[in-house]
């Protein structure tokens, strides 16, 4: 399996977009769904757009959806870090959408690492802009 994170449209309406994050780090993969305001994938490439001009011990974080059991689905929650120039790092930290399990709320989690590069940011990034005109319902991120 390749490492990547995806994020896909599962549904939207005038307020609010349902995602499907997946996350595989060549070994697991991790999927939840989260809901985002419609301007989040909009506003999530014009900060990419800037951060990619960071090599040089840039930090930027991803945030959709929430965690814990007062909201609705679940939350996700990636930190990308240039630690060296030429590799992008990434940490992910997800959590489902809470159910019942014996007499109390659960929610499965999942934290993975994976490594990227610059290029393929880039090929996010167009990727996210196709999600966001309608053009496509899916981008990833493929990591090395």
């Amino acid at each position: 399996m390749t490492p990547h994170i995806t994020v896909k449209k599962i549904w939207n309406d005038s307020d609010v977009i349902e995602l499907a994050v997946e996350v595989c780090d060549g070994i697991s993969v991790f999927s939840n769904d989260v809901y985002i305001g419609t301007d989040a994938v909009q506003k999530l490439v014009k900060e990419l757009s800037v951060f990619r001009e960071h090599i040089h011990g840039g930090l930027y974080d991803i945030r959709f959806g929430e965690f814990g059991p007062e909201y609705a689905n679940g939350g996700f929650h990636a930190r990308l870090h240039f630690q060296i120039p030429g590799r992008l790092l990434i940490s992910t930290h997800q959590e489902s959408d809470f159910r019942e399990f014996s007499r109390k709320q659960v929610a499965s989690e999942a934290k993975m690492y994976l490594k990227t590069e610059p290029i393929l940011l880039d090929n996010f990034i167009s990727e996210l802009k196709a999600l966001n005109s309608g053009a496509s319902n899916e981008a990833t991120l493929v990591c090395a």
